[in-house]
């Protein structure tokens, strides 16, 4: 749950100066080096691979980085905005509106002010977008379970299955990096922060709503507790910013679904768009129907891996997770299978869900010295990398 810290002030009892917080910036930027300096390294191995990979196989490195399925989109939603709509060859529709904006957006001021094509500022972008994500989860770690604890779980998100998708000119990176700063924001008692992150995440990418629901779940819970503890006066006074921050953190997500009702004239146009490209909560149903499909050892093999997904999420409530980061794990995993999408895009929509290998994080730093973990972190890094170049090379959208 989050403290009940207050602004830092000075000895003379005044507010913190610029100076002083850009020291405070520096001071965490220092201690965050270790995490960062190990999912660098993670994340090197994954493009070394990946380059050699398609070096042998005469690909163009970059192309397949920033130049193919959705980042395709947002690069001319960047160039044109918003208008294009995709025939596919059975008739059916997929409008560029199902695409949210912050991203193209973010590529297009940065193709303006440096020498960068669009393409490449997506991928710039990307690989500066994993460098903060990665320095938001390890603030997350490491005020929970201590410095270790941060700098592991960085490099365990570095080296996730489908982690090559943080080398591309995807969203992933920076919806991760906005939800781990605004979960660390909220267990810092900074709900204002939060909710302005969970604005900039809601225009980033509709699993927003799984943050969204981490503040309010979080915020309900603190008044519930306090007014049960017969602090009931003054109850909203007391905890206005924390309120003002909740109310902050759709208005991203509304903003945009009202954006898309009004220049399609639907009230429901952003639901309708969603659904042309096949994506629609269902609860489950065509992840049933995937499953049911496939051949008997495929199918008990993927129900293993649902299994230990469900088992992750045990592990996580047996942890005593803060509740916003509790919330914000499940739901995005919840959201993830729920819906009627491309199954092969599953496992990339639930990487943002760090606090899933806060266990696996906890248990590494049980191993009696510092080489053996690194030497399972070095074993994961490889065999992400290496399937992360054969996905790229040849077995279709991450």
């Amino acid at each position: 749950m989050p403290d009940n810290q207050t602004l830092p002030r000075s000895a003379a009892g005044t507010p913190t100066r610029p100076a002083d917080a850009s020291l405070r910036v520096r001071a965490a930027l220092t201690a965050a080096a270790p995490a960062l300096a190990a999912y660098a390294a993670v994340r090197a191995v994954g493009l070394l691979v990946f380059w050699a990979w398609a070096s042998a196989a005469g690909k163009d490195v970059f192309h397949l980085l920033g130049g193919r399925w959705d980042s395709v989109w947002y690069q001319r939603i960047a160039e044109n905005g918003y208008g294009y709509t995709a025939t596919l060859p059975d008739g059916t529709l997929h409008p560029d509106l199902a695409f949210f904006p912050l991203l193209p957006t973010l590529e297009r001021v940065v193709a303006a002010l440096t020498p960068f094509t669009l393409q490449g500022a997506g991928v710039a972008l990307a690989w500066l977008a994993g460098l903060l994500a990665a320095w938001g989860i390890y603030a997350v770690g490491a005020r929970l379970y201590g410095q270790r604890a941060g700098v592991v779980l960085a490099a365990l998100w570095g080296v996730y299955p489908t982690a090559f998708v943080q080398s591309m000119a995807y969203t992933e990176t920076l919806f991760t990096a906005l939800a781990a700063w605004a979960l660390y924001a909220v267990l810092k008692d900074r709900w204002i922060v939060a909710g302005v992150l969970c604005v900039l995440a809601g225009l980033t990418r509709p699993s927003a709503a799984a943050l969204i629901a981490a503040l309010a779940v979080t915020a309900a819970a603190v008044l519930v507790r306090e007014w049960r503890a017969g602090r009931g006066q003054g109850l909203l006074r007391r905890n206005a910013r924390m309120l003002l921050g909740v109310c902050l953190a759709p208005l991203g997500w509304l903003a945009y679904v009202v954006f898309v009702a009004v220049r399609e004239g639907g009230v429901f146009a952003y639901f309708e768009v969603q659904a042309q490209w096949g994506n629609s909560i269902d609860g489950g149903k065509a992840l049933a129907a995937f499953v049911a499909g496939l051949p008997l050892p495929a199918a008990l093999g993927l129900c293993a891996t649902l299994g230990l997904l469900a088992w992750l999420l045990v592990l996580c409530v047996r942890q005593r997770q803060p509740l916003p980061v509790l919330v914000y794990g499940i739901a995005i995993v919840v959201i993830s299978l729920i819906g009627s999408g491309y199954f092969g895009s599953r496992p990339r929509l639930m990487m943002p869900a760090f606090p899933l290998l806060l266990p696996s994080a906890v248990a590494l730093l049980r191993l009696r010295t510092t080489a053996r973990a690194a030497t399972v972190l070095a074993g994961l890094a490889i065999a992400s990398a290496a399937y992360g170049a054969w996905t790229l090379l040849g077995s279709g959208p991450p």
